[in-house]
């Protein structure tokens, strides 16, 4: 799987017309699927309430121009040409921004960052080019001093990341419902009494296709790329024809409407009631921020060429045909119908009609799953379950849980709203806090990582955050009408996202401040003072110095530990990929002879996390390759600092090494364990465990390795045949006595909760029952 994945991505990388052309085909299914559905409710949108008749074409008009304007300038010009370039690593989204920034400024909301960390080969791509500009400079310093800022940046994060899960809750059911009233409209107009009766029934139709298209997201990104791609193109077609047909049937002279000029007209006719009415020409980008969102599912170049090239024209001529249509058949309160359906030619377009419209909606999950992801690894969401659907490409996941509570959401608003208007208002303020959040973080990553002119930034800014906080106004404005939604959504999911962050913060602040430190291991001497039994002692740990403190209250109430100690430390790094030949980090804590090391384990926050099988074998062959290499570190105390010190050696997993070198892997028949030598390891199995392939590990004929490496390799690989026992910390976190009701609420209830019904971490589901010792321990933060 890995190789394979290594190769496909390095054919990504170099990005041959051929995948880059299957990847724009796919990314037709999953990106532009709300984006292309948008022509369905816009004009409803805009004229539905605040200008509810038109006896010129100057509000027509007016409203194509904002269209078309805003389709240009937001999609095309900001997205496609500039913030698709701010990927970090081939990932998006807003906590791609934050990863970039974290890197570039060390402001990393992550506890156990290590400077380390800073010498991986993604970690520092683009930070030391080129030179950064003075005010740059004075920012990065600026924002490593100060934590409020620090946190300011945080919850900005947080804030875009809240809001992208509120669009995949209510773009869907904006969608869905659209279609099916449009489907209900186009029957009522043909008579077919039969169905109009059926679709009275219209919010449980659009429930039972929610539910149908929720239920395909476990099918993966790839799959229902294929799927749905098919559909969008086909719709995008037909629109597009449509809007052909109607410019050259009611209006050839439309395309005069795109000048800006026929903005400053309506707003200045309309007043306040076209100032409101933006909130409905707003839904004409929503889901463009999925162009960013879903980036690491595809390639920035796949995307600009399905946008640019086919989805971008499409839209305009089915817009243009819209306006076209209506200038002709000019509306008031008493025809309200101005939807899409109403400028279909009749009897024709019958799939475009009946068939079309459900297909094409679908739910904006993957965009969600992604930035779920990002924030689980990097600290800021509970852990969840997550399905890697393709072997081929690591972003494309499935989140169970996430997708059951967002359809559960998705069918909550659509029957509570029942209207397109209310579903479009929040939709519409979902989707411009997105991609405001947005705009203010690539104003900061233009100064910090592009090291450009802070003219530029501020001219970034003001310019779309201009036409942004336009629209963002004009949807706030209308809180009580459906607008409060996505911010009772965001501010549900920020809550759970602080507390969750807060709690293991305080967590790991209190893991560092009771650590043992190493002195008082050397001084219990070589023993340690107790009894060496065989076998390896593996003791997970978040922290990546020091001894934890559950070995210390292990060490005091059991006489007897494992003649090797390996302190584990698995942890993710901002970086979207941590290489193979820089995953694991190796050292000695205290002299040889004690045998006891540590081990950290980067990864990526898109990386996945090897079963316990894999990940055993890599991480024993990791440390028999520190040794045999001769990389021992330091022996214990640094007189001149007076502190404990540890190096920490980069070893690679197996499969970097070439045959024939280091420790090489090698599988054993399981009915056949005598074939491996004495220089060999072999697995042995516990009576009541499921037998697993037994492997073994080969230590090379080189008269590189001296007698005492050589020595510790034998140890080693004796412990190992002996078995190896797993040591997990079972944490109680509570508040300590005095702090304030706010802390003990957030600690004792709020992040306790979460704990108790998130899922433990990856490492500790895939260990063996039978060899796993909890030791529990209660912190008082």
């Amino acid at each position: 799987m890995d190789l394979e994945t290594g190769f496909y991505q390095n054919r990504v990388k170099k990005e041959s017309w051929r995948t880059v052309l299957i990847l724009a085909y796919q990314s037709l299914g999953v990106v532009y699927g709300d984006l292309s559905t948008s022509p369905l409710y816009v004009y409803k949108s805009t004229f539905a309430e605040d200008i509810t008749h038109s006896e010129t074409n100057e509000e027509i008009y007016g409203v194509l121009s904002f269209v078309f304007w805003t389709l240009t300038l937001v999609p095309l010009l900001k997205y496609v040409f500039i913030v698709l370039r701010a990927d970090d690593n081939g990932e998006g989204g807003t906590f791609a921004l934050y990863s970039l920034l974290c890197r570039h400024a060390r402001v990393n909301s992550l506890p156990n960052c290590q400077l380390a960390d800073e010498e991986l080969s993604d970690y520092k791509k683009d930070v030391t080019s080129p030179a950064p500009t003075t005010f740059g400079s004075s920012l990065k310093s600026t924002l490593e001093r100060h934590r409020v800022l620090q946190k300011c940046l945080l919850v900005l994060a947080l804030i875009g990341a809240c809001m992208v899960i509120g669009d995949g809750i209510l773009t869907p059911a904006i969608s869905v419902f659209s279609a099916v009233s449009g489907v209900e409209l186009a029957m009522s107009k043909e008579h077919h009494k039969l169905y109009v009766n059926i679709f009275k029934l219209k919010v449980p139709i659009a429930c039972i296709i929610l539910i149908g298209l929720f239920a395909l997201q476990h099918y993966g990104t790839h799959r229902v790329g294929f799927l749905f791609a098919p559909v969008v193109i086909i719709w995008l077609l037909c629109i597009s024809t449509i809007g052909v047909y109607n410019i050259f049937r009611w209006n050839p002279h439309v395309y005069k409407a795109l000048s800006p000029y026929y903005m400053y007209k309506f707003l200045k006719k309309t007043q306040r009631g076209g100032w409101m009415s933006l909130g409905g020409i707003l839904l004409c980008i929503t889901g463009s921020e999925a162009m960013f969102a879903d980036l690491g599912h595809f390639s920035q170049l796949s995307i600009k060429i399905a946008f640019t090239s086919f989805v971008y024209p499409s839209l305009i001529l089915a817009y243009m045909g819209q306006a076209a249509y209506l200038s002709r058949h000019h509306f008031d309160e008493n025809d309200p119908q101005i939807g899409f359906y109403v400028s279909v030619p009749d009897g024709r377009f019958w799939l475009l009609r009946y068939l079309l419209p459900w297909w094409e909606a679908k739910p904006s999950s993957p965009g969600t799953f992604s930035i779920i992801k990002q924030c689980s690894a990097l600290g800021c969401f509970p852990r969840v379950k997550i399905v890697h659907t393709s072997s081929k490409v690591h972003g494309q996941i499935y989140i169970p849980e996430i997708n059951w509570i967002l359809m559960v959401l998705c069918l909550a608003v659509t029957i509570g709203f029942r209207d397109t208007k209310r579903l479009g208002n929040a939709s519409g303020l979902a989707v411009i806090t997105v991609m405001l959040v947005t705009t203010c973080l690539m104003s900061i990553v233009i100064v910090l990582c592009w090291h450009r002119s802070v003219l530029l930034a501020v001219c970034f800014v003001f310019f779309f955050g201009t036409i942004e906080a336009l629209y963002f106004s004009a949807s706030l404005i209308k809180f009580l009408e459906g607008a409060w939604v996505p911010i009772a959504l965001a501010f549900i999911f920020m809550i759970i996202m602080y507390v969750w962050h807060y709690g293991t913060l305080k967590k790991y602040e209190f893991d560092d401040q009771n650590k043992v430190p190493v002195d008082w291991l050397l001084s219990l001497g070589p023993s340690l003072g107790i009894v060496r039994v065989r076998g390896i002692g593996l003791i997970h740990t978040e922290l990546v110095s020091g001894i934890p403190a559950i070995f210390s209250r292990f060490v005091t109430n059991l006489p007897a530990f494992h003649q090797v100690l390996i302190f584990l430390c698995i942890k993710s790094i901002p970086v979207p990929h941590v290489k193979h030949e820089e995953r694991f980090l190796v050292g000695h804590i205290g002299p040889r002879e004690y045998r006891i090391y540590r081990c950290i384990v980067r990864y990526g926050y898109r990386d996945v996390q090897k079963d316990d099988m894999e990940f055993e074998k890599d991480l024993v062959c990791s440390i028999a390759e520190f040794i045999r290499t001769g990389k021992v570190g330091c022996d214990g105390i640094d007189e001149d600092l007076g502190k404990e010190c540890e190096k920490m050696a980069v070893v690679g997993t197996p499969l970097t090494r070439a045959e024939g070198k280091g420790i090489q892997v090698r599988e054993v028949g399981i009915d056949n364990p005598e074939s491996a030598s004495t220089s060999e390891l072999k697995e042995i199995q516990s009576p009541i465990m499921k037998p697993r392939k037994r492997v073994r590990f080969v230590i090379p004929e080189s008269p590189e390795i001296d007698v005492g490496a050589r020595k510790e390799l034998q140890e080693l690989m004796e412990a190992r045949e002996a078995g190896m026992a797993y040591i997990l910390g079972h944490s109680y976190v509570r508040a300590k006595q005095g702090s304030s009701m706010l802390k003990k609420l957030v600690i004792n209830y709020g992040y306790d909760l979460l704990r108790r019904n998130s899922r433990a971490p990856v490492y500790a589901l895939s260990v063996p029952h039978a060899s796993t010792l909890e030791v529990g321990m209660a912190y008082h933060v």
